[in-house]
């Protein structure tokens, strides 16, 4: 009987455990930490194509396959950082979750716009398959940020549970 109050209020009362919307994820499953995979994996495997390029017989090939994964990293970044804001909105404010989440965003934001940058510096310099010095910098640098940016991230839901099952569910678990 308990538990199903529990589950009641839940509903009513959003917590940084429950989900603002659905949409969001369901209790315990949010969408954001899945779909962050997206625009890492592609910003790290275009950073590997730049790195490749410079060595490669075909540089072209990999110049226009590090351009389109930044491309798809964009996209990727745009769509789960729709979801980590419908997560942020249930952290409560003056918090310290809430301020680490705001800094988790930030960095994001500066991630996503460095790799808009570089994405630029490369528009129009695909055929000839030099990727620019600078332009794999600066990918360089978006990584690191998104390194730190990640750590935040994973402070935020594996410290202090945002998004993740209510302790007494997850003690379930543990029960024999």
């Amino acid at each position: 009987m308990a538990t199903s109050t529990h589950h009641a209020e839940r509903r009513t009362a959003p917590d940084a455990k429950t989900p603002l919307t659905p949409v969001a994820g369901p209790y315990g499953h949010p969408f954001h930490p899945l779909l962050v995979t997206v625009p890492i994996g592609a910003w790290i495997s275009s950073l590997v194509f730049d790195i490749v390029s410079h060595s490669a017989d075909e540089k072209a090939v990999f110049a226009k396959g590090a351009y389109w994964l930044i491309v798809i990293g964009i996209v990727g970044a745009a769509v789960a950082a729709l979801f980590g804001l419908l997560d942020l909105l249930t952290i409560p404010r003056g918090t310290q979750a809430f301020r680490n989440g705001l800094t988790h965003m930030t960095l994001n934001v500066i991630v996503l716009a460095i790799f808009a940058v570089s994405l630029a510096v490369r528009h129009g310099r695909l055929d000839d398959g030099r990727v620019p010095g600078g332009a794999t910098a600066l990918s360089v640098i978006a990584l690191l940020l998104l390194s730190v940016s990640g750590w935040i991230g994973g402070k935020l839901t594996y410290r202090y549970g945002v998004r993740v099952a209510a302790e007494s569910d997850q003690a379930r678990g543990f029960t024999r």
